[in-house]
């Protein structure tokens, strides 16, 4: 697989989870990568070795999403280290669970900090480094269109809110060639989210397939999404959730 030779490609928020899986895909596939994350600096270290073994560049970046300086800087340091960028992904998130009436204000300034703040910041930082044929890619989720449980609403307003974003960059973008698209995850299996986690029995009767998907999943989802087979799919986005939004 090589539809990515000597592209460029950053992730944000990739030391672990889907963000690693989306970074080891690509790098499989031939891309260069730079990465960032907040404080796993062994985790990431061992990520940048496992992209070298692939024969890749690797870069990690310790940068917190939730502050717009860090952001704005990673995304040109990475253009730099890079040598220009081909692909943003922009994975980074936060998830606090609660009820509206109950959620702390930290809670909710994370949230809108991480999931919306540093998608924009990072998004227009991007641009002038990508060219025709460039690719934004952000990670959503499958609650930003149906919300199927409580606990969640802050959560889910700061997914929904890429949708507008995702569509209205992509109408800027179009003319330039860059696309502009979300991938919306739903269960997915990571060290933060088990399939054996209380309430994952009740989730997983909410899936079609009945299982929960693998960050491998997601990340051969943004594979596609960057690749030059999606050059006609802009604005939009693709559900990899396992029919539970079906």
């Amino acid at each position: 697989m090589t539809e990515f030779l000597n592209k460029r490609a950053l992730i944000t928020g990739a030391a672990r989870g889907i963000g690693a899986a989306i970074a080891l895909d690509l790098a499989e596939r031939g891309a260069d990568i730079a990465f960032t994350y907040v404080s796993s600096t062994e985790v990431a270290a061992e990520l940048v070795r496992k992209i070298k073994a692939k024969g890749r560049r690797a870069f990690a970046i310790k940068a917190d999403s939730a502050d717009a300086g860090d952001v704005k800087r990673s995304v040109d340091e990475a253009a730099t280290l890079l040598g220009g960028l081909d692909i943003l992904v922009n994975n980074a998130g936060v998830l606090f669970m609660g009820l509206v009436e109950e959620m702390q204000l930290e809670h909710i300034d994370k949230i809108l900090a991480v999931n919306i703040r540093a998608v924009v910041l990072a998004s227009q930082a991007a641009i002038p480094h990508l060219k025709e044929g460039g690719r934004i890619v952000t990670i959503g989720s499958c609650l930003a269109e149906r919300v199927a449980f409580q606990q969640v609403a802050v959560y889910s307003m700061s997914k929904s809110a890429l949708l507008s974003f995702t569509r209205g960059l992509s109408r800027e973008l179009g003319p330039r060639g860059i696309t502009v698209n979300l991938i919306h995850p739903g269960p997915t299996e990571t060290d933060m989210s088990p399939p054996d986690a209380p309430g994952a029995e009740a989730m997983r009767a909410q899936i079609a397939l009945g299982r929960y998907g693998t960050d491998k999943d997601v990340a051969a989802a943004v594979a596609f999404i960057a690749s030059p087979a999606a050059r006609h799919i802009t604005g939009t986005g693709l559900n990899v959730d396992g029919g539970m939004n079906a």
